[in-house]
């Protein structure tokens, strides 16, 4: 407790000589000398969500080492700083106070959930720093302070939506985390489905963490839903799961849709659990491209040849890459030169090409639909044409209008 209390101290402190002008100012670029850049990593190291982000720092550290192989960004060794945000929203925003005033970095690379980016969203607009979230998520937000790698809406939710819809099913049941993804996410899957005349049968929540699913399971099971939509994030993933198979509740008669399940998640849960239930992502290890093809090759070199890759871990990897290519276009770290330089900047990512629009600072992603194999690997039965402009706040549809 004394030590939580003095990390908290030592935040507000920062604060206070940011304001007072005692901290330089860290739009000026975040470069510590002229030979090197820094950059912050902050992801959930430990409690619930570790499942999950581990492997995205890992992901964002590989394509930090791959810079600096390539000679670095401006002809500098580019630094990680990393921080564990534990799983807990404040202190996502103690550790990027931390990162922006004390470390000087150039930009963040960091968060998973949408309580973690909103809990640090503020940090980075008062001190306008750059935070690179490599993570789907709700969509309805857009910061210019915040570029967004990771899938919005339109590109994830409303395709796994409609792969719903052709397939045929006519009711859903709803199961979330208990904050706000899966609550923004299902206010939009309801709006969708009165627009289809789709039956929501159920809709339920549980803390993060949590792991007792048998009344969640049986209402599912008595509810006979054609399929589940599930928010679930982190490690109660494992729990629904396994009790789902337990309850005879099968993917062939009611498909449960995840949107926040992985790889790596599969892994942890694991792959007798899961296989036959769908994912909807915007990239998996089995993604035919020679860039992916490159990009497993390197990661498994790196952290094991058993090591798995998910479309989050390739996010985070893209998002550096697409900073690099940023800073290089600005020719400085400098914060507005980058955001200004950053439109229409694209990079051949393993996902397939990948470019930043500068509007929205989000990024045009190629939807894909997969089903959780045997063997723990994602096989792709749908994808988009081709890479889907964002729409973060869904103007393109008129059943999402008043959403926003």
């Amino acid at each position: 407790m004394r030590s939580r209390t003095l990390r908290r101290g030592a935040a507000t402190l920062s604060l206070l000589l940011l304001a007072t002008g005692c901290v330089n100012d860290p739009t000026a670029g975040g470069s510590t000398s002229a030979n090197e850049i820094r950059v912050g990593v902050l992801h959930s190291l430990s409690g619930t969500m570790a499942i999950s982000e581990v492997t995205v720092r890992d992901a964002e550290l590989l394509a930090v080492e791959q810079l600096n192989a390539a000679g670095g960004v401006l002809g500098k060794k580019v630094v990680p700083v990393v921080e564990d945000g534990a799983s807990d929203w404040p202190t996502f925003a103690e550790k990027a106070q931390k990162l922006i005033s004390q470390d000087r970095v150039a930009a963040v690379f960091g968060g998973w959930t949408s309580a973690s980016r909103k809990a640090m969203l503020p940090v980075f607009e008062r001190n306008k720093a750059l935070l690179w979230y490599p993570v789907q998520y709700e969509g309805l937000e857009s910061s210019p302070y915040i570029f967004y790698t990771g899938a919005t809406t339109n590109q994830q939710i409303v395709p796994a939506l409609d792969y719903l819809a052709v397939q045929g099913k006519k009711s859903l049941f709803l199961v979330g985390s208990d904050y706000v993804f899966p609550r923004t996410a299902n206010k939009i899957i309801k709006a969708y489905a009165t627009a289809r005349g789709i039956e929501v049968l159920g809709e339920e929540y549980t803390p993060l963490g949590h792991t007792e699913y048998s009344t969640v399971v049986n209402k599912i099971a008595d509810a006979r839903p054609d399929a589940v939509f599930n928010t679930l994030n982190g490690d109660s993933n494992v729990a629904f799961f396994k009790q789902l198979r337990g309850s005879g509740v099968t993917p062939e008669r009611t498909p449960v849709v995840s949107v926040s399940v992985a790889e790596e998640e599969v892994r942890g849960i694991g792959p007798e659990n899961v296989a036959g239930h769908l994912v909807a992502w915007n990239y998996y290890q089995t993604t035919d491209t020679a860039a992916n093809s490159e990009f497993v090759r390197a990661y498994q070199g790196k952290y094991g040849a058993d090591k798995v890759t998910s479309d989050p871990m390739e996010a985070g990897y893209n998002a550096v890459k697409l900073w690099a290519a940023a800073v290089t276009a600005a020719g400085t770290t400098e914060v507005e030169a980058v955001r200004k330089a950053a439109g229409g900047i694209a990079v051949d990512a393993p996902e397939g090409r990948t470019t930043i629009d500068g509007a929205t600072q989000h990024v045009a992603k190629t939807a894909r639909i997969g089903v959780v194999r045997p063997d723990g690997q994602i096989e792709q039965v749908w994808a988009s044409d081709g890479p889907i402009a964002p729409d973060p706040y869904l103007k393109g549809y008129p059943w999402a209008s008043g959403l926003g």
